[in-house]
């Protein structure tokens, strides 16, 4: 779930805090303590104030002091790649599915060229942009800047 808590087409301060976006900011805090950036006891304190928020505003501030407001802390947790990963397989199959179709059609209407080149390369080239958007393919820019 993307939530974010600072951001909002309707931040007005009195708007209730949801269950859903109390666990959002209790992952955060989880995160963070994980990592070193909270203390044990930091983290219970403002684990309580989450379960104790009313509104979004009281949410905003436990989270102010972290880097990117903690969101990034979520993405290196074991879950959230699992859930990337099999967001992946699932486009990988879905392109795959797609271009046996297409190299099925191809074959039966006998065209002249290989018509399907065009949407298989597309397809291939989102493939690659999703692999390398969660990090299962590395990024060699990096290494050209050093």
């Amino acid at each position: 779930m993307s939530t974010d808590l600072a951001v909002r087409e309707d931040n007005r301060a009195d708007i209730r805090a949801s269950d859903s976006e109390r666990e959002y900011v209790a992952r955060i805090m989880q995160a963070a303590a994980a990592q070193g950036m909270l203390s044990l006891d930091e983290a219970d304190e403002r684990l309580a104030l989450v379960y104790a928020a009313r509104t979004r505003a009281d949410l905003v501030p436990l989270t102010a002091d972290l880097p990117d407001g903690g969101r990034r802390l979520l993405e290196n947790t074991p879950e959230a790649r699992k859930v990337a990963r099999t967001g992946l397989i699932r486009h990988a199959i879905t392109v795959a599915v797609i271009a046996f179709v297409l190299v099925g059609v191809f074959f039966a209407t006998g065209a002249p060229f290989f018509w399907p080149a065009w949407p298989l390369a597309f397809m291939a080239f989102s493939l690659y942009g999703h692999a390398r958007r969660i990090g299962a393919v590395p990024d060699r820019r990096r290494h050209w800047h050093r």
